[in-house]
Order: structure tokens, then C-alpha cells, then sequence
């Protein structure tokens, strides 16, 4: 009898133990599984926080870009009689954007820095003398952040400094636009999850929660350390790289988050936030309890068939459905958590159509006021032809949407045979309008004989459209000749060049960087991505493109691109 029952309580021990392995692995796995849609979750959170305030900085570079060479600011810089009244005049323009704009502070600065005219709050020598102001006396958009003083105290504030130049081309002052960092953070505190951007020093500079402001971010175990000394721990380092923080910051802070970053290269900080893992440490909890629940249940069963035979049928229905409730409440559970996880990546905010959309949306205006024109001049054939022009510009706007998002995720359309020609042409049709508005003659007649790249076709006629247009732009306010001719070469490979009559290329080798541009600051078209993205889409057809000035045969005046592309061969479409 005793030996029985230490056998049976023998079993029991090891069938608990049993239970508990199990738990705790279904714990692990399942935490596992909702830490992954919890890290994507956060991570689109993240990268949507990110992107609201790039916008909303965005919308103070671009005033501070427009505004630099304004006529009522450069009247400061002339010498002459009445130099109050022109200063208050500046002043009033000034004041006038800033209340329009909510901008915290406008001040048109001499290249030596002296301060000629201002609006909103007053400011001192450090926001003056910041490092924006010597990146703008250079010719180039500065941008900083940092604190100022002000008539209510100390301010965090974020700084543009657009360059203004002279007809010299050099810079003869610039524009200081103040962003008020506290207006920038309404009505986006308090939202979930918590989320903050911290500068090079480590140094939470902005956040949803005002705790969290001038916070310090460690790399030792003190991840996350107050201005009160209060300290957030690192408490567990995950495979994907991230951390799980334990934090007793207040209550508007988890108690235990998931850490996550994003770099935000435009703004000179990283983005980071903190992710309540609390639900999915619950849901985990729930997945295990309900599967130790089901064991010990089926244990109960077994050793119910042996004490009461008799009752087993019974108890054996009831288990049936409680494993069945409560598993399908598990299967729902986990199908939220997943449903939860699709609508939040949802929300991320979508990728803004680059400018290489201007000069087919142009046309399709232009062309539209003509098809009106010409259905009141009763030429229904001619507007007829217009609007299928518009048909047909407007589904290769659609197509140059898709490319472009293509692209941006290292995708694209498969790559095939292409009559360089017909490319050609459609380019050269696609800014017909924009050349002659802008006095440019186009010098193209395509080969008799069709040449045939391997390349995709809408792409390779971006780049063609965007060279053309870079051409433009440059001739632009320029006298005298102003032609764009485009020839081909056959050989090994084909070779396209696109040469203007303009003032030629300044820095050769850093025309195809990311945001360099030589237009003139203040300019609308572009952002210096254009020959950049142009250059990856050569490249990834296997060709390449580079940019020289003139030589003294071809004129020594004007900027050669040379788009070099592989022949299509039948055996490249096998």
C-alpha cells in the first residue's frame, strides 16, 4: 500500500515536472512569436513618429529656402539712403511669416554676422553663431538644434539657415528660421508607445513625454538615465539586437519596454522608442497557463480512468470541451494579436512622389488647356489627340510611380529588350513643352537604325527626361544659344550623349552624390536626388553614366552626360 502510493505520488512528481517543462517552453515560444509582431508594430510607430516630424521640420527648411532671397530682405544688403525704412519693411515681412508659419524666430543675418532684421523672439549670440550659420556662409542649407535663450526663458529650438547670394554668386547673407521645438511636440504627447530622438551626445533632445526631455542614453547597463538620476536598466539583450529596458520613470512610462531605434539622418538624430511588452508578456502567460491547464486536465483524466472507471465517459465530455473553449480562445487570441500587428504596419505613412512627376503633370495641364481650347474652336480632332496624349501621360505617371517605389525597396520591373530610339523620343516628347517655354532647342533626330539595350523602359526614360531637364535648368536665364543635343554611338556597348550649351559642370565628381545640386538655393525643382537615383538605375541595367564639361572639339562650353548601355543579345532573354 505505502509503496503504491509513493509510486503514485512518484508519478504525479514527474508528470507536474513534465507539465512545468512544457509550460514554460510554450511560455518562451509564445513570447517569442508576440515579441515579433510587437517589435514590427513599434517598429512602424516608430518610423511613423519619425516621419511626422520630418514633415513637420520640412515645411520650415523649404520656408527658409523660398524666403532667403526674398526682395525685401536683400534690400539690406544695398547701401544707400533710407536704410530704416527698408529695414522696417524687412521686419514686417518677417513678422508677418512667423505668425503665419508659427515659426519661433526669423533673422536675416550678414555673411559676417551681423544681425540686419528680425521677427518673433528676441535671440541671442548663440543661436546666431551656431554651426548652421557657418554651414550657410559656405553656400549650403544649415541645419542644428540646440537651446536658446529668449524673452520666457530657455527654449529648445530647431535651426534652418538658407543662404542668400549676390550676383557675384557668392553669399552675401542668409535666413535664420527658428522652429520651437515645444510647439512641434503638441498634441503628439501622451501618445503611445512612449517615443523620444536623442542627439550625437546621447541627449534626448525631443519626446512625447516630458520626463523623458534632456534624458541621457547610456551604453552600459544604465541604459537610460534622468536629469533626477532615475535610471532605466538593461535587462535582457534579444537576438535581433534590441533590449528589453526595466524602467521606474513615472507612470506614463512602461515598467518594462522594448527598446527600438531608427536613424534619422535628415534631422541629425536617432529616433527611438519604448515598447510596452507588458501584453505580450500576458499573452504569452495565457498561452502557457492555458496549455498547463490542458495538461494537468488530461492527467486528471488519466488518473480518473483508473479510480472511477464507471464516471470516465462523463468526465471525459466535460474536458473535451473545456480543451476545445478554451483552445479556441487561444487560436482567437493569437489571430488578433496578428490582426493587430497588419492594421498597425497599415498606418505607416506612404512614401511622397519624387520630383520627377513635375514635367509629365505639366504636360498633361498643358495639354488640357488646349484640348479646351481647341473643342471651342471646334477642332474636335486635335482635341481628340490631346486627350489621348493626356490617356497616355497620364498612365506613365502611374508607371513612374510604381517604378519609383519600386526602386526605393531595391525593386523593379524585369529588365528586356528596348529600342533606345522610341525611349528617346518619348523623353524628348515628355519635355517638349518645358523646352519651349524655357527657350531651349532640342537637336535630336533618332537613328535610322534601331538600337536595341537591355534595360527597362520606363526607368531608362526617367533618366533620359531627367537629363534633358537638368539641361534646361541649366540654360536657364542664360543668353544667347541655348540647345540640347543628343547623339548616338554604336559599338561594343552603346553610348548616348546629352550635352548643353550651358555653363558647364563645377564639381564633376560630386554631381551624382545624394543631395548636391547646383541649382540655386531657393530653387523649386528638386532636391539634388535626381542624378543620384539616375546613376542607380543605369547601374542596375549593367551600364553607367558619367558627367564631364565640353571639350575644346565640341565647343568647350556646356555639360556632357554619357549614358553607356549593354546591346541586347538573344542570349541575354534566355
Amino acid at each position: 500500500m505505502r509503496q503504491s502510493i509513493l509510486i503514485r505520488l512518484g508519478l504525479w512528481g514527474a508528470f507536474l515536472a513534465l507539465v512545468l517543462a512544457v509550460s514554460f517552453g510554450v511560455y518562451r515560444y509564445g513570447l517569442a512569436q508576440a515579441m515579433e509582431q510587437l517589435k514590427a508594430r513599434g517598429q512602424a510607430d516608430l518610423a511613423l513618429a519619425g516621419d511626422r516630424f520630418a514633415t513637420r521640420l520640412q515645411r520650415y527648411q523649404e520656408l527658409a529656402v523660398m524666403m532667403a532671397d526674398h526682395p525685401s530682405l536683400e534690400a539690406l544688403t544695398g547701401a544707400g539712403a533710407g536704410e530704416a525704412l527698408r529695414r522696417e519693411a524687412a521686419e514686417d515681412f518677417l513678422r508677418s511669416a512667423a505668425d503665419k508659419t508659427g515659426a519661433l524666430a526669423l533673422a536675416y543675418v550678414s555673411r559676417e554676422g551681423v544681425l540686419l532684421a528680425q521677427a518673433g523672439e528676441t535671440l541671442g549670440a548663440e543661436a546666431l553663431e551656431g554651426p548652421w550659420r557657418a554651414r550657410a556662409a559656405q553656400g549650403a542649407l544649415g541645419t542644428g538644434h540646440g537651446i536658446v535663450q529668449g524673452q520666457a526663458g530657455a527654449r529648445r529650438a530647431y535651426f534652418y539657415a538658407a543662404p542668400d547670394f549676390g550676383r557675384d554668386g557668392r553669399v552675401r547673407a542668409m535666413l535664420l528660421v527658428v522652429v520651437d521645438i515645444d510647439e512641434l511636440e503638441y498634441g503628439w504627447r501622451s501618445s503611445s508607445p512612449a517615443v523620444f530622438f536623442t542627439n550625437v551626445d546621447g541627449r534626448v533632445f525631443m519626446a512625447n513625454r516630458s520626463e523623458l526631455v534632456f534624458a541621457e542614453v547610456r551604453a552600459e547597463d544604465a541604459g537610460l538615465v534622468l536629469q533626477d538620476g532615475a535610471e532605466g536598466r538593461i535587462v535582457q539583450s534579444l537576438q535581433g539586437g534590441e533590449e528589453i529596458w526595466e524602467l521606474a520613470l513615472g507612470p506614463y512610462i512602461p515598467r518594462r519596454a522594448l527598446h527600438l531605434t531608427k536613424e534619422m539622418p535628415v534631422m541629425a538624430m536617432r529616433a527611438e522608442a519604448l515598447v510596452d511588452v507588458a501584453p505580450a508578456e500576458r499573452l504569452a502567460g495565457l498561452q502557457a497557463l492555458v496549455v498547463a491547464a490542458v495538461l494537468v486536465a488530461f492527467g486528471a483524466i488519466l488518473f480518473l480512468v483508473t479510480e472511477r472507471r464507471r464516471t470516465l465517459l462523463s468526465a471525459n465530455r466535460q474536458l473535451e470541451a473545456r480543451v476545445e473553449a478554451r483552445t479556441g480562445e487561444l487560436r482567437r487570441a493569437q489571430a488578433d494579436l496578428v490582426q493587430a500587428g497588419k492594421l498597425s504596419a497599415l498606418g505607416q505613412m506612404s512614401a511622397g512622389i519624387s520630383h520627377e512627376l513635375n514635367q509629365p503633370l505639366m504636360a498633361i495641364g498643358q495639354f488640357a488647356e488646349n484640348g479646351v481650347r481647341f473643342l471651342a474652336q471646334g477642332k474636335r480632332d486635335v482635341a481628340e489627340d490631346n486627350l489621348k496624349r493626356i490617356s497616355a501621360l497620364s498612365a506613365r505617371a502611374a508607371r513612374i510611380i510604381k517604378n519609383l517605389r519600386a526602386f526605393a525597396r531595391n525593386e523593379s520591373e524585369p529588365m528586356g529588350r528596348i529600342e533606345l530610339g522610341n525611349v528617346i523620343n518619348s523623353a524628348v516628347d515628355l519635355t517638349e513643352t518645358r523646352l519651349a517655354e524655357a527657350g531651349v532647342t532640342m537637336d535630336w533626330t533618332a537613328p535610322k537604325t534601331p538600337y536595341y539595350v537591355k534595360a527597362g523602359e520606363v526607368r531608362l526614360g526617367q533618366v533620359f527626361v531627367n537629363l534633358i531637364t537638368n539641361a534646361a535648368d541649366a540654360m536657364q536665364g542664360q543668353a544667347g544659344e541655348k540647345t540640347i543635343r543628343i547623339r548616338c554611338h554604336a559599338g561594343e556597348r552603346l553610348m548616348v550623349d546629352v550635352r548643353d550649351t550651358g555653363p558647364g559642370i563645377t564639381d564633376p565628381e560630386k554631381i551624382f552624390e545624394p543631395f548636391y545640386s547646383t541649382k540655386a538655393v531657393g530653387s523649386a525643382e528638386g532636391m539634388g536626388l535626381g542624378l543620384s537615383i539616375s546613376y542607380g538605375l543605369i547601374e542596375s541595367f549593367g551600364g553607367k553614366i558619367t558627367g564631364r564639361n565640353a571639350s575644346m572639339t565640341e565647343g568647350a562650353r556646356g555639360a556632357v552626360f554619357t549614358v553607356e548601355l549593354e546591346r541586347w543579345r538573344e542570349e541575354s532573354s534566355v
